[in-house]
């Protein structure tokens, strides 16, 4: 004991306890599949590392299986505030494994994901941006390097980690429809980004499901400037109600119906795609389809680490759902 911290218990203090070599307890550790040991002496290692309270030094582990123990998420924008959540649920789940997850911004000029690469710096990639034609996606198509894309979809990637956004859209239109609404525009996303089109798609399923009429769409980045300059353009189709892709573009729309005179929800409702933080403190607060961004992020990097262990990878949609979290932006249609 020094002071008051405790000794840190030592590979050779669970060998002794288990009574083998140090060696032996290591390779078992840390998961080597060719090391020959009896089952029970496998499960006696172990419950001596338990019971020690045995913790691996990173550093050693790391370099027991050539690995830096550290991940990285390339996000389209670090202010973008679903990556932002995204990451949140990935870091976590990372150190559950024990891993650091590292959040890189992509720079068209100079992908942040290269220098990570070529460098050796992280052990794997949870690629946000999919960009069609972005460098580093058709770099990562033709090579072996562990990686995941995550919140957009890479046709013939089969390492695409999603989650039903189809969903999102039903929930929209069927609050809407609910509420008395026929006359539905849609502010979609970027329409270069991988995953976009998809949201528009089932977004007019939906409205061609329940025989409503089809306004045209505009296509925008997600901020609030866009919702602001697309909602004039909207207003000309005579919506009772406008779906925006994101609570920025909500916030955009609803700015500039306010300072047009158009009272929301009492003239017209507005629904987000995606929920954040502030959307039950805006005036009005606004109604969103809450998405599972957190899982999201945990379930790319089980993936992720699941083709670090060497098993192969795939596809794979999350199973949770999107919530609809109704607010005072929405109303009865007039």
């Amino acid at each position: 004991m020094k002071g008051d911290q405790p000794e840190r218990v030592r590979l050779i203090d669970v060998a002794t306890a288990a009574e083998v070599t140090k060696s032996i307890v290591s390779r078992v550790l840390n998961g080597d599949p060719t090391v020959a040991v009896r089952p029970e002496t496998r499960q006696r290692i172990i419950e001596a590392a338990q019971e020690l309270g045995y913790e691996p030094h990173a550093g050693a582990r790391a370099l027991a299986r050539s690995r830096t123990m550290a991940l990285a998420l390339i996000a389209p924008s670090i202010d973008n505030p679903p990556y932002i959540t995204i990451a949140r649920g990935a870091y976590r789940r990372a150190a559950e494994h024990g891993y650091l997850a590292l959040l890189a911004e992509d720079f068209d000029e100079q992908p942040a994901g290269r220098s990570l690469l070529d460098g050796g710096r992280v052990d794997g990639l949870l690629m946000g941006s999919a960009v069609p034609g972005h460098p580093l996606v058709d770099g990562l198509r033709e090579s072996s390097f562990p990686h995941v894309f995550v919140n957009r979809a890479v046709a013939g990637s089969g390492r695409n980690v999603t989650m039903n956004v189809g969903r999102a859209g039903e929930l929209a239109v069927e609050h809407l429809v609910e509420l008395g609404h026929r006359r539905i525009a849609h502010l979609a996303g970027p329409a270069e980004v991988e995953g976009g089109a998809g949201r528009v798609a089932a977004f007019e399923r939906a409205i061609a499901a329940r025989d409503l009429p089809l306004l045209p769409s505009q296509f925008g980045d997600f901020t609030e400037a866009t919702g602001f300059a697309s909602a004039r353009t909207l207003l000309d189709a005579a919506p009772t109600a406008i779906f925006t892709s994101s609570p920025g573009q909500a916030i955009g729309v609803i700015r500039f119906l306010t300072s047009a005179g158009i009272r929301v929800p009492d003239e017209l409702s507005v629904i987000a795609y995606g929920d954040f933080p502030s959307a039950g403190f805006t005036v009005p607060t606004i109604t969103t389809v809450a998405l599972p961004l957190l899982e999201l992020g945990a379930a790319a990097v089980d993936a992720l680490v699941a083709q670090l262990d060497g098993a192969p990878p795939r596809d794979l949609t999350i199973p949770h759902e999107p919530r609809l979290l109704v607010r005072e932006s929405t109303g009865p249609a007039r």
